[in-house]
């Protein structure tokens, strides 16, 4: 795990120089195009009190980069486990035509970042483990969040691993242009073979959609689904 955890912290400022493009790049924000779940004026993150001002301004690299690492660090989360972050990252935005912007930011890549540590990593970090390295946030905000991150997903929690390919090619070169080493090495055969068994248990849409129905947490939905992929 200390390699792997290495490798995350030393990737991540790709991970988080692809968001902070997608934040450059969106242009024009509506303030209608977000969704009150994601507010972090509705829902914060921190006891403490937030300046106003701090919701106006697209965040700099160095607080997305930041955030994300402590995130990582604390979870022990693979750098690999970013890839399927951005991919859930760009799939919700996508889905639910919201735009990320200074007041979502931190939730909504929250939500990405726990969904993909459950599909990805082999010792899936839970709910209430992440409530202990954000200690002001809830159980239950976590799981309603995670609730409405798959709905907007449309519960298609699937990559595929020509689409986890395609994300880690991306990101290497977008590091080639800024001269960041990139030091993960590709896609293996065996988690090729594991990506592929999730997906296919992941393109039942309805089983998903029962499953999670019958869960008073996403926790259960995710967990049952992995386990039954890399089993089979």
């Amino acid at each position: 795990m200390t390699q792997d955890l290495g490798r995350a912290c030393t990737d991540l400022p790709v991970c988080s120089g692809l968001i902070r493009r997608v934040l450059r790049d969106l242009g024009p924000r509506d303030a209608n195009r977000s969704l009150e779940i994601f507010d972090e004026r509705s829902h914060p993150l921190t006891r403490e009190k937030v300046p106003e001002e701090y919701f106006k301004h697209d965040p700099e690299h160095k607080f997305i980069y930041r955030f994300v690492r402590t995130l990582f660090s604390a979870a022990q989360l693979t750098a690999e486990c970013a890839i399927v972050t951005l991919v859930y990252l760009e799939r919700l935005l996508t889905y639910a035509e919201i735009d990320i912007c200074p007041t979502n930011w931190k939730r909504i890549v929250l939500g990405a970042i726990l969904l993909a540590s459950k599909v990805w990593d082999d010792q899936a970090v839970w709910n209430v483990d992440y409530c202990q390295i954000l200690k002001d946030i809830t159980v239950e905000d976590m799981n309603e969040m995670e609730r409405h991150f798959l709905e907007l997903l449309q519960f298609n929690i699937n990559v595929p691993a020509s689409v986890y390919a395609k994300y880690y090619f991306d990101l290497r070169s977008l590091a080639d242009d800024n001269n960041v080493n990139f030091l993960f090495a590709p896609l293996s055969k065996e988690r090729a073979q594991n990506l592929e068994a999730i997906s296919r248990l992941c393109e039942d849409k309805d089983l998903g959609r029962a499953a999670i129905r019958r869960s008073l947490s996403a926790d259960n939905f995710i967990g049952v689904q992995r386990s039954n992929a890399i089993l089979s």
